[in-house]
């Protein structure tokens, strides 16, 4: 019997002790949303009710549930974030409204992010609006980090909270606390996480190589807020990985080659600043955001005859007014960055090796996006940027470009009950910075550069029936010129590639929980040829089928919730390109489990036991890197693990 059809069974054992408990049922708890609910047909939104249900670890956690955004890598430090097929680095990524320049280097993670900070998370998969940023050539990606006001309950000028977690999987504990507090206007929160644990294993009871946990994140922020509105906001967020990783952090083991360690060290740390200036209580044709940010990543690798230090960072801002009108709003405003990419090799045994290597770039845009009803049954959103860079390479290279980029979409309602949408986007990207650790000092630049393009379309249909809901959309993103840079192959090479696909989704809600199913299908193409994870670093990784489970219930007059969700990823048979060894990749199925105690007399604790991987499948996520080749062992995912945590807060 197979491991998808006994979930199910469980599944529809449940929905039998849900409408039992339904009918018993006297009390309501506040209704759970539907996991990644968008707010229109073509985004995926997060909310603050998924990530506390999720409770997740990473980001494999945080987007289980959504099957047209993949994550490569069972290990944080070097997950990588694929939307639509197109790796993230190709989307406008920004943390509390700062930039990320995170391309450090293709081992690692392009942005390593702790969920337990997040509030929000906002995706705008190919096609993104003007005020989405600079370089937003597949979409856009939005985290948004926790405010006092998200934690503190009205009335109460005080609070915090304390978490204990266990995880037998590697023997993981984790630690986080908060505090937080607000009076007279001013706010101020601070929270701190650690985590750290052995080698974890997979189904089959072989260590992960490099899988240890050594985990440190943190956050803070300080606010004041006027009684008319007036708020500014200063905000320090941190994440940090310091721990023994596979010699190349996204791979298990290389057969053949040069002879490596099996394991070197990764201190790899990002960093994010923003000062904020909003007005919360808009009037009219007046509603300014005014901020200005800073972030860097750094990483630090050292071996015995050798240390690398790469660092990648973004100083940035924008100046923007929303005004509004009777049917919508415009949002104009003017954005810049300063990016850049530095990398140091240090060789301890001939100084004359030593290398030090910087490229840098630069940017203005100006913007306007409108969104509007044009009438009860039509919404329009569109806008237009215009972008001047200043490009800065090795050997005091110099360039500039400027290019324009435009969007269009909108929603229809055909009746009541069924809403049509489409849209289109242009965008200019630029010439983006290399990756810090193949920048070469003696690179050659004489040949030029061509800017990166994108096209972005799709359409989609949105059913709902009572409780129920069905979708469906179709998608195609075309990047052409991708700067694709070796460091023996030099600074200007290119690629071109394509991402077509489509989801579908059904779900149901029923006030306290919800059950819905997704399925993506996705090819992506490098050069007009089927995509691999080594020709498409940077850009894609082959993804095929993936279908996505998840149902949740809250049995209110006891104050438990229990839910669960699932992946089926086919086989996938492809002619891969890039020289690959290996023509299939192999599905897996794969599903977790929880169930949430909340004390009706005691609502400040809460007790969550949750199981992970609970058929202990061995698998390789459909994203992580070396798949189609024989020479290449890639990173396992855990086998099963269990999980405890605590939660109090006062």
């Amino acid at each position: 019997m197979s491991k998808s059809f006994l979930f199910l069974a469980s599944t529809v054992s449940i929905f039998s002790l849900v409408s039992y408990a339904q009918a018993q049922d006297a009390v309501e708890l506040n209704r759970i949303v539907i996991g990644t609910e968008a707010n229109d047909d073509n985004s995926v939104e997060v909310t603050d009710e998924d990530i506390v249900r999720i409770n997740p670890t990473d980001l494999q956690d945080l987007f289980a549930a959504e099957p047209t955004i993949a994550v490569g890598s069972s290990l944080p430090v070097s997950q990588k974030l694929y939307v639509n097929g197109v790796e993230e680095t190709n989307l406008s990524v920004s943390i509390d409204g700062s930039r990320q320049n995170n391309k450090i280097f293709h081992h690692n993670a392009t942005t390593l992010i702790d969920p337990s900070l997040l509030k929000a998370v906002s995706i705008d998969p190919g096609v993104a609006p003007a005020d989405a940023g600079p370089g937003a050539l597949a979409g856009s990606i939005q985290y948004e980090t926790k405010d006092v006001g998200d934690l503190l309950p009205d009335g109460k000028m005080f609070g915090g909270f304390t978490i204990g977690e266990y995880s037998t999987n590697g023997d993981v504990f984790t630690t986080s606390n908060a505090l937080y507090a607000r009076k007279d206007g001013f706010e101020a929160l601070g929270f701190i996480k650690y985590a750290i644990g052995n080698w974890q294993q997979d189904g089959d009871g072989v260590d992960i190589t490099g899988s240890g946990t050594k985990l440190l994140s943190g956050l803070g922020k300080i606010a004041y807020q006027s009684e008319i509105g007036h708020r500014l906001e200063l905000s320090y967020e941190r994440v940090g990985d310091d721990e023994a990783r596979p010699y190349r952090a996204n791979i298990g083991t290389i057969m053949g080659g040069r002879p490596v360690p099996l394991t070197r060290n990764y201190d790899l740390a990002r960093q994010n600043v923003t000062l904020t200036y909003t007005n919360e209580n808009p009037v009219g044709l007046w509603d300014p955001t005014i901020q200005l940010a800073y972030s860097i990543t750094n990483l630090g690798i050292e071996e015995d005859a050798s240390n690398i230090y790469g660092e990648t960072d973004s100083i940035n801002g924008k100046i923007e007014n929303k005004f509004g009108l009777d049917n919508g709003s415009i949002t104009a405003g003017v954005d810049f960055f300063a990016d850049s990419a530095n990398l140091q090799y240090e060789d301890l045994l001939n100084s004359a090796l030593n290398e030090s290597s910087t490229e840098k770039a630069s940017n203005i845009g100006i913007y306007a996006q409108a969104r509007l009803d044009i009438t009860d049954r039509f919404r329009t959103s569109f806008g237009a940027r215009a972008d001047f860079q200043r490009f800065e390479g090795v050997n005091d290279y110099k360039d500039n470009t400027s290019g324009l980029s435009a969007n269009l979409s909108g929603e229809f309602d055909v009746t009541d009950y069924l809403t049509a949408s489409a849209g289109a986007s242009h965008v200019f990207g630029g010439i983006p910075l290399a990756e810090n650790f193949i920048l070469n000092p003696l690179w050659d630049y004489s040949s030029g550069f061509q800017s990166v393009t994108s096209n972005n379309v799709f359409a989609g249909l949105n059913a709902r029936f009572g409780n129920f809901n069905v979708s469906g959309k179709v998608f195609h993103t075309a990047i052409n010129d991708a700067r694709t840079p070796s460091y023996g192959g030099g600074p200007a090479l290119t690629k071109d590639m394509t991402s077509t696909g489509f989801e579908v989704g059904l779900g149901y809600d029923w006030g306290n929980g919800f059950a819905r199913v997704g399925y993506a299908n996705i090819d992506t193409k490098i050069d007009g040829n089927p995509s691999d994870s080594y020709t498409g670093n940077y850009l894609t990784v082959p993804i095929g089928q993936i279908f996505t489970l998840e149902a949740a219930h809250t049995f209110a007059d006891y104050g438990v919730t229990i839910g669960g969700n699932g992946q089926i990823v086919l086989e996938e048979t492809d002619n891969f390109g890039g020289g690959s060894t290996q023509t299939t990749l192999a599905g897996y199925e794969v599903f977790n489990a929880f169930v949430e105690y909340t004390p009706l007399n005691y609502e400040n604790l809460t007790l969550r036991a949750a199981v992970n991987n609970i058929f202990d499948e061995t698998y390789v996520s459909r994203a992580t890197y070396g798949q189609e080749f024989s020479t290449v062992e890639p990173l396992h995912e855990p086998g099963r693990s269990f999980k405890l945590s605590l939660k109090a807060k006062f």
